[in-house]
């Protein structure tokens, strides 16, 4: 059987995000994994670290690669990527749904396209959640 090795790697940094939403490793745990699940990934494992004074790094392994998130409360700051093999599952959706669950004020973005010979970087659509006034 031959397989293909095209993926799609989405990466994100997200600024102006709530302190406390970036200070709770569980909470980001919970919320990674239906990341995940909504963009038709297979969750493998979980790992998630709360640091102290504050912050916390979770990573999501996938069956079709990883999702992940480190983060800098004080900063108000996160850094986000997911990774995917194969044409079935968008990483995009996952960090999609992550941008609307964070609510940061500025995304700044790069998705690449794997797996092809040279790397292919493409400008993704981040869809913004809508901020209270």
């Amino acid at each position: 059987m031959e397989y293909s090795t095209f993926g799609r790697h989405v990466a994100i940094d997200t600024w102006g995000v709530q302190f406390d939403l970036l200070n709770d490793a569980e909470f980001l745990k919970k919320e990674m994994i239906e990341a995940a699940e909504s963009c038709g990934a297979s969750v493998l494992s979980v790992q998630a670290k709360q640091f102290s004074p504050q912050g916390a790094t979770v990573l999501v392994l996938l069956s079709e690669s990883h999702l992940s998130i480190h983060t800098y409360p004080e900063r108000g700051f996160a850094a986000l990527d997911c990774y995917t093999c194969g044409e079935t599952v968008d990483p995009q959706v996952a960090i999609d749904y992550m941008v609307s669950i964070l609510k940061p004020e500025k995304v700044y973005a790069k998705k690449l396209v794997r797996g092809l010979g040279e790397l292919e970087v493409l400008e993704p659509e981040i869809k913004m959640p809508e901020l209270a006034k």
